[in-house]
């Protein structure tokens, strides 16, 4: 498959499979394997301390990091959320903490109502599917691959997902930025 419509056609179907997939999961088995990815990323993260980490705000069957997000805040970190601020260009990280006035962003996903935008050490992207290079497969709209290429200072990139979430390959085309580490509930 070389001709980028073919990827895109390609990547919009195994988007569309694996988003089904996730949501026909059991809602507490979700919750259990959440957990397992939470505990792991304190493993590939190691101290929080003093750091920024951006997480997200789960969407459609995505695991969910709020509670860990809580105990990153706990630890002597910091979260910060994405914002959309407009199609086809890069996220904006904002300071959350709970009790924080959050909105409804694009895709009626919350974000942080106002604040400055923040950049931050670690950024924890949600992958739709992943490759053995560590490719993330997201939802098409370019977002985070355009927001790490403008970043002044490259933080570590981990993509979560669920293991059933990996596939051979995702064809990764130029515009493409691989996670540094992928972390999956196994």
């Amino acid at each position: 498959m070389d001709a980028w419509p073919d990827v895109a056609r390609w990547r919009k179907a195994e988007r569309a499979r694996l988003i089904d997939e996730r949501l026909l999961a059991d809602p507490e088995e979700r919750k259990a394997r959440s957990e397992r990815i939470a505990a792991e990323l304190d493993l590939a993260i190691g101290k929080v301390s003093g750091r920024i980490v951006s997480v997200y705000w789960p969407f459609r069957g995505e695991p969910d990091l709020r509670n860990w997000a809580v105990r990153v805040i706990g630890r002597g970190g910091r979260i910060a959320l994405p914002v959309v601020i407009k199609k086809a260009w890069p996220l904006e990280f904002r300071a959350w903490s709970p009790g924080d006035p959050l909105e409804r962003g694009v895709w009626n996903i919350l974000v942080p109502a106002n604040g400055p935008a923040i950049l931050p050490d670690v950024v924890i992207a949600p992958v739709v599917g992943f490759d053995g290079a560590n490719y993330r497969l997201g939802y098409g709209g370019g977002f985070f691959d355009r927001t790490l290429a403008a970043m002044p200072k490259r933080p570590l990139v981990v993509g979560v997902g669920y293991a059933g979430s990996r596939i051979a390959t995702i064809y990764p085309q130029p515009h493409d930025i691989p996670m540094d580490i992928i972390v999956t509930d196994e």
